[in-house]
């Protein structure tokens, strides 16, 4: 059944820029696509909140890019969850995989986001228009929690003082009850006194979850945001975890593997499964034959 209310407070990315145009303010609220993908990766409570965390920090970086630009947020470690990715472009489309879904920490004693990564790099790629190849850089892993990892690199690698805020929230039973995020960035023109200003403003601003759980949207967590300037909105968009991968894309690559390892295959069909949302693409015993067909054709 249509539900205008539930139409109208959708998850989506708003951006928008202070009256004195002295920050960018994006606020974006991602409640079902972290349930989808909670849901896809059968993720656990560590997997959820971690993964769920850099999924939106991964979209709001993705909204200052254009058309069908990408970005992909990686975190490598030697710790027990070895790997997090997550890949979005500017359309709001955003995906995202562990490399261990179902792994817990021990919440019986003192325990930090970190001790799940270890020693650890986060890594950010950019695909872009206007550049023959993507656009990389690296930091080390600040503490694990996300927020700070991503404000640390914004500053670091790309020279933009950055204030992020990542919450994903769970009832008592460790259901999802909303998720969100805040990034704010400081413009070429904005002054320290202003700085210090819209930092104190966010760390004022109560966890999104809890704001979208009482009933404010998006528009009204960017007005506090910037509360001490106004904020003037740009533009807003949905956001959906959205892959784009397919069975055609599967057979493709098959048919690009050595031929001994498609002859190994041939007697049997193969389910493939997609790392970035899970679907599973059952290639038939036939099909494979067919390619292994066609590959000795062509080498001849």
């Amino acid at each position: 059944m249509f539900s205008r209310k539930k139409f109208e407070t959708k998850d989506r990315i708003i951006k928008g820029v202070t009256n004195n145009g002295e920050f960018k303010i994006t606020v974006v609220k991602a409640t079902d696509v972290i349930k989808t993908a909670q849901k896809r990766h059968e993720l656990s409570f560590l997997n959820t909140l971690l993964l769920g965390r850099t999924m939106m920090g991964t979209m709001l970086m993705a909204s200052n890019l254009k058309g069908e630009e990408r970005i992909q947020v990686q975190i490598e470690g030697n710790g027990p969850l070895r790997r997090l990715v997550a890949e979005a472009t500017s359309n709001g489309e955003i995906r995202g995989y562990s490399s261990d879904p179902e792994l817990e920490l021990d919440y019986s004693t003192e325990t930090s986001w970190g001790e799940a990564f270890g020693p650890a790099l986060l890594s950010i790629t950019k695909t872009l228009y206007n550049e023959a190849n993507p656009v990389s850089g690296m930091v080390e892993l600040v503490n694990g929690n996300i927020n700070d990892d991503i404000a640390y690199y914004l500053k670091q690698s790309e020279q933009v003082d950055s204030a992020i805020s990542l919450d994903v929230g769970f009832d008592e039973e460790g259901n999802i009850t909303h998720a969100g995020g805040i990034l704010i960035q400081a413009l070429p023109d904005a002054t320290d006194e202003n700085r210090v200003i819209i930092e104190e403003n966010l760390k004022n601003v109560p966890q999104v979850s809890r704001l979208l759980s009482d009933g404010h949207y998006i528009d009204s967590i960017m007005d506090m945001a910037g509360t001490s300037f106004g904020v003037k909105e740009l533009d807003r968009y949905p956001v959906d975890f959205f892959c784009r991968c397919n069975k055609d894309r599967f057979v493709n690559a098959l048919a690009m593997i050595q031929m001994d390892e498609l002859e190994a295959m041939q007697d049997d069909g193969q389910e493939l499964v997609c790392h970035y949302c899970n679907e599973k693409y059952l290639i038939p015993k036939e099909e494979i034959q067919s390619i292994v067909k066609n590959a000795r054709i062509k080498m001849n």
